[in-house]
């Protein structure tokens, strides 16, 4: 059985009584293997509180010190420097010259003493040792950066968090998955769905599908898994026979990044009356292109005339992400030989910048409309999509008939290449193919390179928020760290206890507990630092050799102690509360 390690409690004395032990004491400066050197030292080549209460270890000044010039010109320089290389040109690495200067851990010596430290049975807590047998110290004292490499360094000027904008982006979604319902009237459960919420008008101009049942949309909770999910609702829908509810399961089996995913359907006479309703998956915040992008301003009279202020243009690389995301998901629909049928700017959302998902996917399938077969079906896709990309690039919803006149205004502000593509996808397949059956998969040769463009910036984004998401993960430890210290401190069960609260290595840990979120400056105001509270516990977190003091309450006891022993006090301390061993 290896031997246990020894407790890393330390005797608590006055710090003036001439008892006090030598491992609590500060070190002499003759001890310069033991004490970390003073980094005023290191960088300035003095320190102004040597022998003024400075408690780290000082080196003699040589002769060829004392010639050497004014130290606060060789401020980044980080080693003794020789006399031979006082007149050496200064060399300022480009990345320091930019931005905020980074501070990087001083590497650990590899010499015997290290070595022989390194041999010890907690040695493997704080050091890696990957399979060639060295070892490599956990310096995560600071936040790391992100392995991968962010061009756009506006997404990730959050530093230690989140970025802002992607943070009250996700708060907002969040906020409006579980606001409550906005409806004055009472809705009911249906199926397994409670808590509706409509998210279209219920009065007024209500919208209708095939000219036949008004439809509104609800937001709801399923109660089987607690999600959030769209419900829309046909009214007044009859089914013609059961039949028509199988076509939900090949709908149900497409899952696309493009596409809101289809549930299931089912009838119900909960709101008085026979209704059709169909579960798709929420995006919160969604709005669809055309409120976004084709709903017509307010007019104004100004100088006694009507006047309506003219939308700028879409940028064109935001037309060809649309272009491209519409076409792959039309593909993957047409692929499975079914057909959109209800393509236009109403039913597509957008969520974010330009992501996009079609909704209300196998809706027709659904109520039974089927006049024609499927290969017409799917070339009626392809012409509604030209048109809703001759809408957009007018934006103007209705553009009438006259597509020629339409084109030329279209050449005029975007690329040749848009405009044929456009073009394309509104001639009948005889015209456009010369004969044979026009397929979607004919569109993808008027992209060309701007397939490459697209799959650019979706990877760019992706490593922006892996980077983001680096941060969170450094967040985590401390999240960790913080909740052993919830476990340890304090604790009501053991307030009479001597052996657990105030000796050994629950006190180490409750004075810790006191210098990071419990200390006050020199007027006696707390100090509320959110860098303070990082620093400790993140040298804390990778065990760091360091050393600090820690001061009791009555501040008649003090201790010396480092990073790595209030480490080990912690683990021990959670070990005997996991353990039940007290």
């Amino acid at each position: 059985m290896p031997p246990q390690p020894a407790s890393s409690a330390i005797q608590i004395v006055n710090p003036g009584s001439s008892t006090a032990s030598a491992s609590t004491t500060v070190r002499k400066p003759s001890e310069p293997s033991q004490q970390r050197q003073c980094r005023n030292v290191l960088i300035y080549g003095n320190c102004k509180y040597e022998g003024k209460g400075c408690a780290f270890y000082h080196p003699p000044k040589s002769p060829q010190a004392e010639s050497l010039p004014d130290p606060n010109n060789l401020a980044r320089i980080a080693s003794p420097v020789l006399a031979q290389h006082v007149n050496a040109p200064e060399f300022v690495p480009g990345a320091l010259t930019h931005g905020p200067t980074v501070s990087f851990p001083e590497p650990v010596s590899q010499g015997p003493a290290s070595r022989a430290e390194l041999q010890d049975s907690s040695a493997e807590e704080f050091y890696a040792k990957p399979s060639g047998g060295a070892l490599y110290p956990l310096d995560y004292h600071l936040y790391t950066k992100s392995a991968v490499p962010v061009p756009d360094q506006s997404a990730s000027k959050g530093g230690f968090f989140v970025a802002e904008d992607i943070r009250l982006e996700l708060q907002r979604r969040m906020d409006d998955i579980w606001a409550p319902p906005v409806s004055t009237v009472a809705l009911p459960e249906v199926h397994h769905y409670h808590s509706l919420s409509p998210l279209e008008p219920v009065a007024g101009d209500r919208r209708k599908y095939f000219g036949h049942w008004n439809s509104i949309c609800y937001r709801a909770i399923s109660t089987s898994n607690g999600s959030v999910y769209a419900l829309r609702r046909l009214e007044n829908f009859h089914l013609a026979h059961e039949s028509i509810l199988a076509n939900a399961e090949l709908w149900k089996r497409i899952i696309h990044p493009n596409i809101a995913s289809f549930r299931e359907a089912f009838t119900t006479r909960a709101f008085n009356d026979s209704s059709l309703v169909l579960v798709y998956d929420y995006y919160p915040l969604a709005t669809t292109l055309f409120d976004t992008f084709l709903k017509p301003r307010t007019s104004a009279f100004t100088n006694r005339q009507l006047r309506t202020d003219q939308l700028d243009p879409i940028p064109e690389t935001t037309l060809w992400s649309f272009l491209i995301q519409i076409a792959n998901a039309m593909k993957a629909i047409h692929d499975r030989a079914l057909a959109f049928r209800v393509l236009d700017a109403t039913k597509i959302l957008l969520t974010g910048k330009s992501r996009l998902h079609i909704n209300c996917c196998g809706l027709a399938d659904l109520v039974g409309l089927d006049t024609q077969d499927r290969a017409t079906q799917q070339q009626e896709d392809m012409i509604a999509f030209g048109r809703l990309m001759l809408a957009l690039c007018c934006r103007n919803a209705n553009i009438g008939i006259n597509y020629a006149k339409t084109l030329e205004f279209i050449s005029r502000v975007y690329s040749q290449e848009l405009k044929n593509a456009i073009h394309f996808l509104l001639q009948p397949p005889p015209l456009a193919t010369h004969g044979t059956p026009k397929i979607i998969g004919q569109v993808f040769d008027f992209i060309g390179g701007r397939l490459l463009q697209e799959m650019d910036a979706m990877q760019l984004r992706s490593d922006s928020l892996e980077a983001q998401l680096a941060c969170e993960l450094e967040n985590g430890r401390l999240v960790r760290l913080l909740s052993k210290f919830g476990f340890i401190n304090e604790r009501p069960e053991f307030a009479r206890d001597f052996r657990w609260s105030e000796t050994g290595d629950k006190y180490i840990v409750k004075l810790f507990r006191d210098l990071v979120f419990h200390a006050v400056d020199e007027h006696g105001r707390p100090v509320v630092s959110l860098s303070h509270v990082l620093m400790h516990l993140n040298k804390l977190d990778c065990g760091s050799e360091e050393k600090l003091m820690l001061v009791s309450r009555d501040e008649q006891s003090c201790l010396v102690v480092s990073y790595k022993e209030i480490k080990r006090c912690v683990e021990s301390a959670f070990r005997e509360l996991v353990s039940g061993v007290y």
